[in-house]
């Protein structure tokens, strides 16, 4: 029995749609964890045992975890509480759970960084390490998924695209870093999952095929999308000042500042790249299959055509 929390994210329902289509031909069954039935896909509804509630609740995780040899753990952005909250706090019925179903495995979604000297100053990346120790006690064999930035995050900034060629963040315009698809932690998640032959607590690094500054992703999306794409730095100050205005919890937003800095210090060049086993999508690719249909999809565009 593999679960699988979070099934209707970017990530979690990537990964159920892999398991849906794999999972029968190894005796693998599938049990999911939601909020809401209805948002799973049509396609996957029936061939899941699902569990209705929250994962960070001890009484679903209750439910959720009996039985189970495999746990895929994904913790969703909640900006309404401190970074340990939504980290650790949530986490720890589930880690509870664990211990006292004898879960086997569990995969978690996390962030590069660890042994690094920007790791403890990291805000939202130093809470989610925090939640793999915390895993990693209960004493299951566990994966942390270690990713860098997702392209995925450009899709915040699709309609800027469309109505003034701009995207923005706070990196310099020409520090490279890893990016990744969430297709791949997706896949790499998949891997990991069904052959549970692994042991004891490790990372496990998700870094895309190449490192692409803010002016090389520029570049590539002016390429893909036929018009002129710039990049526009955002201050640290700008970024503080933006979310406080939309209420967010202020500790929570200054974990969200601390981690933009340490990226932008080096935080996620530590691993070095090797060969990748599982698929590895190029911006490229990415900005052809994803960023440009929802460039091209925003209301003013649909009005357009």
């Amino acid at each position: 029995m593999i679960v699988i929390t979070a099934p209707t994210g970017n990530i979690g329902r990537r990964l159920l749609s892999l398991l849906v289509q794999a999972a029968p031909a190894r005796g693998e069954e599938l049990r999911v964890v939601v909020r809401d039935p209805a948002r799973l896909d049509e396609a996957v509804r029936g061939r899941v045992e699902v569990v209705t509630g929250s994962h960070g609740d001890a009484a679903t995780v209750e439910r959720a975890f009996a039985g189970a040899d495999a746990v895929f753990w994904l913790v969703p952005p909640d900006a309404s509480v401190t970074p340990d909250e939504a980290y650790r706090g949530f986490t720890r019925p589930a880690a509870r759970a664990f211990a006292a179903h004898g879960v086997g495995h569990v995969v978690g979604v996390s962030a590069l960084g660890r042994g690094t000297p920007l790791a403890d100053q990291a805000g939202l990346v130093t809470a989610s390490l925090a939640m793999d120790d915390l895993i990693a006690d209960s004493g299951v064999a566990y994966r942390a998924l270690a990713n860098p930035s997702f392209f995925e995050n450009l899709l915040e900034d699709a309609e800027s695209i469309r109505d003034t060629g701009v995207f923005a963040d706070t990196a310099a315009a020409d520090r490279p870093a890893p990016m990744v698809a969430v297709a791949d932690i997706a896949a790499t998640a998949a891997e990991l999952l069904l052959d549970r032959s692994w042991t004891g607590v490790g990372s496990v690094p998700v870094l895309g095929p190449q490192n692409l500054s803010p002016n090389h992703l520029a570049r590539i999306m002016t390429e893909e999308l036929g018009r002129p794409v710039r990049y526009q730095r955002q201050s640290l100050e700008e970024l503080r000042s933006t979310m406080l205005g939309y209420g967010l919890n202020e500790a929570f937003v200054e974990g969200m500042v601390e981690m933009k800095r340490a990226k932008d210090q080096g935080l996620d060049s530590g691993v070095a790249r090797s060969p990748q086993a599982g698929p590895a999508t190029t911006f490229a690719q990415w900005c052809a299959q994803t960023l440009k249909p929802a460039v091209l999809a925003t209301p003013e565009a649909a009005d357009a055509h």
